[in-house]
């Protein structure tokens, strides 16, 4: 799955364009590295999101195409 779509549907980011911008700024790592909003995310992955002066380090369990808002926080594990 895009690394945006993911961001939005794991409520991450509240929407894709957001998230879009988010990576284009380069505010946005997946594996320590600066990631665009194509980016395939998988499990496992680790995402890094800059929010000013404060960052949010999470780990991808699964991917789905869409969820419920209580199911969303299935999706990640805060690191």
């Amino acid at each position: 799955m895009r690394l945006d779509k993911f961001l939005k549907v794991s409520r991450l980011i509240k929407r894709r364009t957001v998230a879009n911008e988010a990576c284009d700024a380069g505010r946005i790592l997946v594996n320590g590295t600066v990631a665009k909003a194509s980016m395939k995310v998988k499990p496992q992955d680790v995402i890094e999101i800059v929010f000013g002066t404060k960052t949010v380090k999470v780990e991808v369990l699964e991917i789905r195409d869409t969820t419920k808002k209580e199911e969303a926080k299935d999706l990640f594990r805060y690191l």
